[in-house]
């Protein structure tokens, strides 16, 4: 793969994070945890993990909804989700409006790209970790992958894997398991048919999106394959972890 492009400027991000998802939770249902490849893992740690939290789940919860703490921006994700049974705050991610320790259970899937100061945001997610606690997360890896599509999303970062891990062990999360993660199709013909209609065509483009590709990239997920520690990463573009809060 080449680099297409250069990152935006950080202070245009914001501003297409909140435009593009607004408009992705627009016109969209909510898609219930037990449709993803994650919910074999997730339905395990629930059963011994009462106390959960998940983050910026827009209308795609991975962890159980009943009794589950949601933190989002997006109004109509969280009226959604407490009309299922969730409890929800709206936040944003390096501000939680919990006491510390609160939680056994934290979930954050490609949320830390999308932040400017992710240093602040692992911060607050370990900090309302207790200790032993088991915290989900996924993002994209290798800046050198960097394209189009990062832009439209309202991505701030691509990580080197050394450096992920790196920042994770400053905010004493230790890396147990992890997998080849994402949804994004194989074919580059499509990618940029995609993005082309995202450029040109948005409301179009998330309509078919949300009604179309979306339901064809549930049915064809392939299970989590989870290893130990990190996963080999090389040609690997996102990447889930699974990581337990030290003391």
């Amino acid at each position: 793969m080449t680099h297409h492009t250069a990152p935006q400027a950080h202070s245009d991000i914001g501003d297409v994070n909140q435009r593009f998802y607004d408009g992705l939770w627009a016109d969209t249902r909510l898609v219930h945890p037990e449709r993803f490849n994650t919910w074999a893992l997730v339905s395990d740690l629930s059963r011994s993990h009462a106390r959960r939290l998940e983050v910026g789940p827009g209308m795609r919860p991975r962890l159980p909804i009943a009794d589950t703490h949601f933190v989002d921006i997006s109004a109509p994700a969280l009226s959604a989700l407490k009309g299922e049974g969730g409890l929800t705050h709206s936040a944003p991610i390096s501000a939680l409006p919990y006491a510390d320790q609160s939680f056994d259970l934290v979930c954050a899937l490609d949320i830390i790209e999308h932040v400017e100061d992710d240093e602040a945001a692992l911060a607050e997610l370990s900090r309302v970790a207790a200790p032993g606690a088991r915290l989900l997360l996924s993002t994209p890896l290798h800046p050198e992958y960097w394209t189009p599509f990062d832009d439209i999303v309202g991505h701030y970062r691509r990580y080197e894997p050394a450096k992920l891990a790196n920042l994770l062990e400053r905010h004493d999360l230790e890396i147990e398991q992890s997998a080849i993660f994402g949804m994004k199709p194989k074919s580059s013909r499509l990618n940029d048919l995609g993005m082309w209609f995202l450029q040109r065509h948005r409301p179009v483009a998330m309509k078919v999106y949300n009604r179309f590709l979306m339901p064809l990239g549930l049915r064809l997920q392939k299970p989590l394959e989870l290893r130990p520690g990190m996963v080999a990463t090389e040609g690997v573009e996102e990447v889930f972890l699974v990581c337990r809060r030290r003391p």
